[in-house]
């Protein structure tokens, strides 16, 4: 059920759905800061800056693996013709993610997606 919900979120960007399936106390682990970033607040500002970054036409989870209470869903997409692969490492408790880990891969687009993020999460 939330791994559902977290697929409708990357198909739509509706941050509503966000609202309920982040947990108070979500913790989101970046690729690029060195810090998790505590609380629900600062996560769903993390995932909707990814989503306005990566959520595009080419983005597409293409392997997924489900246990208990937490997923791991493998991704790829272009950037700016740069070619990214990356892991979502999502944990949820009582319907709603208490961890989110994002991996990504290569180096080249990690650069990338960090100028990028940087550009979005200054305007909050």
């Amino acid at each position: 059920m939330v791994i559902e919900k977290w697929h409708k979120y990357v198909r739509t960007k509706d941050i509503s759905i966000l609202d309920n399936l982040i947990s108070e106390n979500a913790i989101f682990y970046s690729p690029v800061v060195h810090t998790p970033q505590k609380g629900a607040k600062i996560t769903k500002i993390y995932l909707k800056a990814a989503s306005e970054v990566l959520f595009d036409n080419s983005f597409n989870y293409i392997n997924e693996m489900q246990d208990n209470n937490q997923a791991i869903c493998e991704f790829e997409c272009k950037l700016d013709d740069i070619y990214i692969n990356g892991i979502d490492i999502i944990s949820w408790k009582n319907n709603q993610i208490t961890n989110f880990k994002v991996m990504v891969r290569p180096l080249k687009g990690i650069l990338l997606l960090k100028e990028k993020m940087a550009k979005i999460l200054g305007k909050y």
